[in-house]
């Protein structure tokens, strides 16, 4: 599926401060010099060329340009200092999931992570053509951050207590719910109480693959690098069910509409946060500052309109960010 995915309006540099040069008049050739209205005449124009110099470096309503003194001062020694200083940033995201992380024809990643990415890079004002997006999957993204690999880590990452011992998390953005997915056709699997026997498929490292264990004890657990593997598996008939948050799921199914079908209720809720390094506690304020003014002013609805809107319209409600201390 091919995303339209709306970029929030960068902010350039200010221009150049406009010079004006006065003119003065001068006497007609042979009359006779009048001292008097002529300096009356110079004093007119200068102030004339003054008021055009004020007007033209104060009033810029005519332009679309925000003005010099809106741009964003971080504290100084700030990661949010650095990022904008340097002029580019680094992102850990996905290349799988459609909806929220994938790599499309033209090499480029697109979805609903990859825009929450761009509100928090656009916030920095880092331009887009100096955002790097790494891959990043579910089993790499505490390392990649814990060896400043990346800046930070938007890849359809749950928060809990266990991965906040070793990176920090701003959000959620976004809260989905975990459950199965099972071939079209299937009949015996109706839910998580139905897999005893049952080859069930998630990721390496991932919250999902580890609640299934509890979940469904006697299920048969297959693990792979990626969830589109699990897909694959599940259409080629090699596993039964594939198991992870429903957003991801519906992003499978809708790159093979036909193919597969959610059974069952979802069984966890998983909110899905920002990664960053540990500690970095000013990071992660301006990070929840900037998703609530994302909230606000439309740029999260966007965001999710033209990701996962496109299979899922009805847009819940933004999760309230955790403003957590330790």
């Amino acid at each position: 599926m091919r995303m339209s995915l709306t970029r929030s309006k960068r902010r350039t540099a200010p221009t150049d401060a406009i010079d004006t040069t006065d003119s003065t008049t001068r006497a007609a050739s042979g009359s006779r010099p009048r001292r008097p209205l002529r300096s009356a005449a110079l004093l007119l124009a200068a102030a004339l060329a003054g008021s055009l110099a004020l007007s033209a470096c104060g009033d810029d309503d005519s332009s679309d340009e925000p003005a010099a003194a809106t741009a964003t001062t971080f504290p100084a020694g700030s990661t949010m200092a650095k990022l904008q200083s340097a002029a580019t940033i680094t992102v850990g995201t996905k290349f799988d999931q459609p909806l929220f992380g994938l790599k499309n024809l033209r090499g480029e990643p697109e979805g609903f992570d990859v825009e929450i990415a761009r509100i928090i890079t656009d916030a920095l004002g880092i331009p887009a053509d100096k955002v790097k997006f790494v891959e990043t999957v579910s089993a790499n993204r505490e390392p990649f951050i814990e060896q400043h690999r990346v800046d930070l880590v938007v890849a359809t990452y749950t928060i809990n207590d266990k991965r906040k011992q070793v990176v920090d998390f701003a959000g959620p953005y976004y809260v989905a719910g975990q459950t199965l997915m099972v071939r079209a056709g299937e009949t015996a699997i109706t839910g998580k109480d139905t897999l005893a026997g049952k080859k069930v498929c998630s990721v390496s490292g991932s919250t999902p693959a580890e609640r299934i264990r509890t979940e469904a004890p006697d299920a048969e657990l297959t693990l792979f690098d990626v969830y589109s593997k699990c897909a694959e598996a599940l259409k080629a008939g090699q596993v039964d069910a594939v198991t992870t948050d429903n957003a991801i799921l519906l992003g499978l199914m809708d790159r093979s509409p036909g193919t597969f079908k959610l059974v069952g209720e979802p069984f966890s809720k998983e909110p899905y946060g920002i990664g960053i390094a540990k500690g970095d506690d000013q990071f992660r304020a301006f990070i929840n500052d900037t998703l609530e003014a994302a909230y606000t002013d439309g740029r999260y609805e966007t965001a999710y309109k033209d990701t996962i809107g496109k299979v899922e319209p009805d847009m819940p409600t933004p999760p309230a960010v955790d403003r957590y201390t330790s």
